[in-house]
């Protein structure tokens, strides 16, 4: 068999498992898919390591998407955090100014 077909019988199925567990995962996947799309196509330019590539797309698609979604909770309690009241500076008592 030549290395193309074989690959071809490798993906396919590859890819149906990724499909399928895609639909269920989808709020664990957040950044997953764009990360490992970008991953994959780098992956095949470096060296056909496309399938490498694709998981660390993935993994760091994920991380990325995690840490955004931290950042907008943390905005969205500063927003609703109520502002303390500001006190005026206290006046200087006893003692002389320069």
């Amino acid at each position: 068999m030549s290395r193309k077909v074989q690959m071809k019988s490798v993906a396919l199925p590859l890819l149906v498992v990724l499909a399928l567990s895609v639909g269920t995962q989808a709020a664990v996947a957040k950044g997953c898919i764009k990360g490992a799309a970008v991953g994959a196509v780098a992956g095949h330019v470096a060296g056909h390591h496309a399938v490498l590539g694709a998981a660390a797309g993935c993994a760091i698609g994920h991380h990325a998407a995690k840490k955004k979604l931290q950042q907008e909770q943390q905005q969205r309690r500063q927003q609703n955090q109520p502002n303390p009241p500001q006190q005026p500076p206290a006046p200087i008592q006893g003692g002389t100014q320069v």
